[in-house]
């Protein structure tokens, strides 16, 4: 008789390990359709990322203004013999830059895929100091010819006719750039300029359009920047960020001040020997829109959505005499596998919270019903249920916590394993001896 409960434990525990092994190399070759689905969202991604790119084309991109800026050409004839004479250009930076917008945005669809736009009203204002010009060989200042330029990355985002008060004379604009020294893209204005005048100011309203973003160069020796917008989740970004902020679920508003000191390039030179776009600093208009993102993160947690379901099944098996064929735990797992599918299709419809909350009710559901055949006593079932609803909060709480999400995975896990191990000793793992039970 004690022969026979000898072999009937290590039958037991040769078909435990076998079945361990067996579940072992299922979860891994899980992860090939987990990595199917990764795919999948990176590519509804890029699709996501391609969409916005053509409403940005087909409305505006992104806008970087600089400016104005007084370009004074000059006449340089080298007193090296045999060298002809050449023409360059003196850029010349406003003594202050003051800009004052107020920024009305919108969200463009396209399909299922949205984009951020915007209108903007800019006021510039400010003052040029006219420095006196000098060359190392002999030159002549050709004021006549001077002339204003705006730089705008996108011209298409201008909206109406612009005007430049420069002292007592109104400019209207001209197309394009006269010089490719500074800005690749923008606007001219023909300056007026007599060579006794030495303070000249500015004013001139700008009304763009753009996609994505907005931002300045700070080209003047003070540079003041201050942006009111209904928009309620801004991203300063570039080389200087708000002196002054205030985001509001009704919008923000922000303050830039910037000085000459806080930048790269100085206030007079000549040629293309600085790009002031390259210092240049505004805000995005962010979509909160991250279930792509989110929805990869969870995807990531595949295998342990997969390992702990799987644990807690054979602990089921176990602690009740319960018999789980191999083929009921392949079910269990797809059902886990296609949770992060359907997340990610009804994230793009729903938006990642409310996606999360029915995927979850759907597979709890649909893994409940199932074990519910398989077992005559109801309470392993909800006990279960419990242990995959608990686990999925778990996996809610880690996306959520962003820059904690490391560290509270890694305490959840430790209290999941002690919970874990202190539940094996109480499983006779080899038989009903009670030398080998630990306690």
């Amino acid at each position: 008789m004690m022969k026979i409960e000898i072999n009937e434990s290590k039958k037991w525990q040769q078909s435990l390990t076998i079945k361990i092994v067996l579940l072992a190399i299922m979860g891994l070759f899980l992860l090939i359709p987990v990595e199917m689905i990764k795919s999948i969202i990176n590519e509804r991604f890029q699709n996501s990322e391609k969409v916005r790119k053509e409403i940005s084309f087909q409305w505006a991109g992104e806008q970087i203004v600089s400016g104005p800026i007084l370009n004074v050409p000059v006449m340089i004839y080298p007193s090296k013999k045999d060298t002809e004479p050449y023409r360059s250009v003196f850029h010349i930076m406003p003594e202050t830059l003051n800009i004052n917008g107020n920024v009305g945005t919108e969200i463009r669809q396209k399909s299922i895929y949205q984009a951020a736009v915007y209108t903007s009203d800019l006021w510039l204002t400010g003052e040029f100091i006219i420095p006196e010009l000098k060359t190392v060989d002999k030159s002549e200042i050709l004021w006549k010819e001077a002339y204003y330029t705006l730089g705008i990355s996108d011209n298409r985002g201008i909206k109406g006719m612009i005007e430049l008060n420069s002292d007592s004379s109104v400019i209207k604009a001209v197309p394009g750039l006269k010089d490719s020294d500074i800005f690749k893209s923008g606007i001219s204005f023909p300056a007026e300029i007599k060579d006794k005048e030495r303070v000249i100011p500015y004013s001139l309203k700008l009304i763009l359009s753009g996609s994505s973003g907005l931002s300045f160069s700070p080209v003047g020796k003070t540079s003041r920047v201050a942006l009111v917008s209904t928009w309620s989740s801004p991203g300063f970004s570039g080389n200087f960020l708000p002196v002054k902020r205030t985001i509001k679920d009704t919008g923000f508003t922000a303050e830039w001040l910037v000085t000459d000191l806080n930048r790269n390039f100085p206030q007079l030179w000549t040629g293309n020997a600085y790009m002031p776009e390259n210092d240049s600093f505004g805000v995005n208009f962010i979509l909160p829109v991250d279930h792509y993102q989110k929805s990869l993160r969870s995807a990531k947690y595949g295998i342990l959505f997969i390992a702990l379901t799987f644990l807690a099944l054979l602990f089921t098996e176990m602690t009740l005499k319960e018999k789980f064929h191999i083929f009921h735990y392949l079910l269990v797992s797809l059902a886990l596998v296609l949770f992060f599918s359907l997340l990610s299709a009804l994230s793009e419809q729903v938006g990642f919270n409310i996606a999360y909350l029915i995927s979850t009710i759907s597979i709890i559901t649909l893994i409940t019903l199932f074990l519910r055949m398989l077992v005559r006593n109801y309470r392993p079932v909800l006990l279960l249920s419990a242990m995959l609803v608990l686990l999925y909060l778990f996996i809610f709480i880690l996306l959520t916590l962003n820059d904690y999400a490391y560290l509270a995975g890694n305490i959840g896990l430790f209290v999941l394993l002690a919970i874990t191990m202190r539940l094996s000793v109480k499983l006779h793992l080899f038989g009903n001896d009670k030398e080998s039970a630990l306690y």
